[in-house]
């Protein structure tokens, strides 16, 4: 359960405890952009049943619902650039621009960008 979001890209071999997930694969870099990103943000808000004092609820049968396109490793690549980088620093504008790139992969059109806008969380 949790009001936030924060998914995090491991370059450190950071511990975690039993409260929180782990996600190992190929194209993590990608992953994590798309989970951080208002796209996934806007699904998040209409498919995660909200709980007690404005909590969601992370569960993978909710997780399925939401389609994840996939990537090659070029692309991969390039989203582990932007993703050190927003992680060294977090700006609202790096988030757009990330955010940004999503919406074209995805193919959304204007009114669609415009309906999502720019989501945060807090």
């Amino acid at each position: 359960m949790t009001k936030f979001l924060p998914f995090y890209f491991d370059t450190k071999g950071f511990y975690q405890n039993d409260k929180s997930f782990m996600i190992t694969g190929n194209h993590i870099a990608f992953l994590i952009a798309f989970l951080n990103s208002s796209l996934f943000k806007y699904c998040f808000i209409d498919n995660f049943p909200e709980l007690q004092g404005g909590t969601r609820e992370l569960r993978k049968i909710f997780f399925d619902k939401i389609p994840v396109i996939e990537v090659d490793g070029e692309t991969d690549s390039k989203f582990k650039a932007l993703v050190d980088d927003i992680q060294q620093e977090y700006t609202k504008e790096k988030a757009i621009e990330i955010d940004n790139i999503i919406f074209e992969m995805y193919k959304l059109s204007d009114d669609e960008k415009s309906e999502i806008g720019f989501v945060e969380i807090k």
